[in-house]
């Protein structure tokens, strides 16, 4: 016994033993039950699956004492010739038809077919590789096969069924075997182990299953070359790697932690313990394509193991899964496309190591490639907080966010600026009241170019005169602060940075978009009058030029939309703590406490174009200034925007319309007007 085969000495002696092959078993037992046996089958499929096996126990039941039975006693005298280790029957012949296939051999086998049993029921030709039976014997057998005696069966076995003519095919009873599944060959294997009392590591049965390709012979000849040199520990994990030729799964783990940190000195160091370690290239880019497969599963489906969608010890489970989470499903996809398109060039390669570093080198750089893949794979990753490259993007428009040519018009407003005393004069010319502050205005313009119009334009005419007086004396006080870093890269005593922080800063402007697609005046708001301190456990922090500005965000619902757009544009979930800072600037103009009534004038130094939309009910004649004192103070935040939005509560709806200020501060006649969309 110990001198047999392991695949032989476990070789199934019924069909209850035959496993995974019950869409085949079952229905073969059934007939014997009905005694419906059919006088010639074809059984087709992969090598190793049971083909013969299950041609010799058919034998058995049709030819047992108390059959045709779907379970062999095991007792008589057929059983006993046809058991494992059995002699043979005289009247069960196997033919082998490789080296018996030509039409003299189909000739000499019709001859003797005739011929009774000599001590069975049945005399039962089982003819293996059917498929190298050449035509002229098949049509040899023809007749026979078609129109046999009573006592006369034929199985014929093949793993090329395509290549049986079909006249014999048309008149037999057609199973077709199939691979084994991997977790009943699992189980099988590990009873088989039982049986022979040689302790094994669980992690070796699944290679043994993938190096058997769902065969049970293979399979079992792969164990048994285990079994044969296990020592007093049994079969390990590294002995059956070494063995097998299989990555150790510590590379793989490595070279996937190095590809989900973007870590190019950690891939191809493991490239080289490949090379120094004597694996196959290949055998290793097989074997990571096969890893990136279960992982691309496990991001696809959480609970795949429990599914029996992967085949990994619970160990190795819990590390792909924090693999699978790093690195993301469109990542995860374009590593496999070009390992799976690396592993296609290697074949016939001179030089294999050069080909594996070139796939480490594709799957490290998503940015130097513009298809869809490499784009996905880069959002992945800013999605994660991942940095692409060592200097970020968003850098560069920062030290041109304060334009240069807008400190041109300093000697007019320096001209403009000698009569203070006169009230009309500084009220009617609000460019000098934004151009003295250029830190106030400059530093918060890391938002796109698409905004740069309205923080660096001054009043423009109609809107609340906010900057008459107040700014002008504290002029000289942030002149000198204009050529300082701009507010994205200045750290407070005590403020939080990092990588959140700096993560906020390049993606305020995005933040900034999706909260003025949602509520324009908390938009207003932030991109004029706050700056982002730092981010520190959860919490962001915000620095407002005025207490006003703070109290109208805090009061005014705007905390909740900040946090919505941060959950869009970043995926966190902070919470906004709005503090005074009137020293950082906050993007906007300073807000004066109480602006004074002014005079109108006959026209600004840069009027509107007369096509700037006007938000405001068309009147069938323009409307007289109204007589009486002058209006209230404007609101206590700068506000530019003329279009109130039906979601502003802290808009003073008494104040004067855009049209009603053109007509009062400009004494202008409205000659068209035009709906701002």
């Amino acid at each position: 016994m110990s001198s047999l085969a392991l695949y032989r000495r476990y070789r199934p002696e019924t069909f209850a033993e035959v496993i995974g092959q019950e869409h085949v078993t079952d229905p073969l037992q059934q007939a014997l039950r009905n005694n419906r046996v059919n006088h010639a089958y074809l059984f087709s499929g992969p090598r190793g699956c049971g083909k013969t096996t299950s041609a010799r126990i058919l034998a058995r039941c049709l030819n047992c004492e108390q059959g045709p039975t779907p379970t062999p006693c095991g007792e008589c005298r057929s059983c006993l010739d046809l058991a494992r280790n059995g002699p043979g029957s005289i009247d069960v012949i196997e033919i082998d038809a490789a080296s018996h296939g030509g039409v003299d051999d189909a000739r000499e086998l019709r001859e003797k077919a005739f011929f009774g049993p000599a001590a069975s029921r049945y005399k039962i030709y089982i003819i293996d590789e059917a498929h190298m039976v050449t035509p002229a014997g098949f049509n040899a057998l023809l007749k026979v096969v078609e129109e046999p005696p009573e006592h006369l069966k034929f199985i014929f076995a093949t793993t090329e069924p395509e290549k049986v003519i079909g006249t014999i095919r048309s008149r037999t009873h057609h199973y077709p075997f199939r691979l084994v599944p991997p977790g009943t060959l699992r189980e099988y294997l590990g009873e088989v182990c039982e049986r022979e009392s040689i302790p094994v590591d669980g992690a070796v049965l699944p290679l043994v299953v993938r190096a058997g390709a769902g065969s049970v012979r293979d399979s079992m000849s792969v164990m048994d070359q285990l079994l044969a040199g296990a020592g007093a520990d049994g079969v390990t994990y590294e002995m059956a790697t070494s063995l097998l030729g299989y990555t150790d799964g510590a590379l793989l783990d490595a070279v996937v932690d190095a590809f989900a940190a973007g870590d190019g000195a950690a891939a191809f160091e493991v490239v080289d313990r490949v090379i120094e370690g004597g694996h196959d290239p290949r055998r290793f880019v097989t074997d990571l394509l096969e890893r990136l497969r279960d992982l691309l599963i496990l991001a696809a489906v959480p609970d795949a193991a429990d599914k029996g969608l992967i085949d990994v010890p619970a160990d190795v489970l819990e590390r792909m899964s924090g693999q699978a989470g790093a690195m993301g499903p469109a990542e995860l996809s374009r590593a496999a496309d070009l390992v799976n398109a690396g592993l296609t060039e290697m074949r016939g390669a001179t030089s294999p190591r050069l080909q594996l570093e070139l796939i480490c080198a594709r799957v490290l750089l998503p940015a130097a490639y513009g298809d869809e893949q490499a784009l996905l794979s880069r959002l992945d990753r800013l999605e994660r907080g991942v940095a692409l490259s060592p200097a970020p993007a968003p850098a560069a428009p920062q030290p041109q966010a304060p334009p240069q040519p807008q400190p041109q018009p300093q000697p007019h407003v320096q001209a403009a600026a000698p009569p203070p005393a006169a009230a009309p004069p500084p009220a009617a010319a609000p460019p000098p009241a934004a151009e003295p502050p250029p830190a106030a205005v400059a530093p918060p313009q890391p938002p796109p170019p698409r905004s740069e119009a309205r923080p660096q334009q001054g009043a423009r005419p109609g809107a609340w005169p906010t900057a008459s007086r107040a700014p002008v004396p504290n002029a000289p006080a942030p002149a000198p602060a204009a050529p300082a870093a701009p507010p994205a890269q200045s750290a407070q005593p005590g403020v939080a940075g990092g990588p959140d922080q700096d993560r906020v800063r390049q993606m305020w402007p995005t933040v900034l978009d999706a909260v003025k697609g949602k509520r324009r005046f908390t938009w207003i708001l932030l991109s004029q009058n706050a700056q982002v301190l730092g981010v520190d456990g959860g919490v962001l922090r915000l620095g407002f030029t005025t207490p006003g500005a703070r109290d109208s965000f805090v009061n005014g619902g705007s905390e909740d939309v900040l946090r919505q757009a941060l959950g869009e544009a970043l995926g966190v979930q902070w919470r906004v703590e709005a503090v005074v800072d009137p020293g950082g600037g906050g993007g906007g103009r300073p807000v004066p406490p109480a602006p004074q009534p002014v005079a109108p004038r006959p026209a600004p130094s840069a009027p509107r174009p007369a096509a700037t939309p006007v938000s405001a009910p068309e009147p069938t004649a323009p409307p007289q200034p109204p007589p009486g004192p002058e209006p209230a103070g404007p609101p206590p935040v700068a506000v530019e925007d003329d279009v109130p939005t039906d979601d502003d509560p802290d808009l003073d709806e008494t104040a004067l319309s855009g049209y009603e200020l053109i007509v009062k501060e400009l004494g202008a006649t409205v000659i068209e007007e035009f709906q701002h969309e």
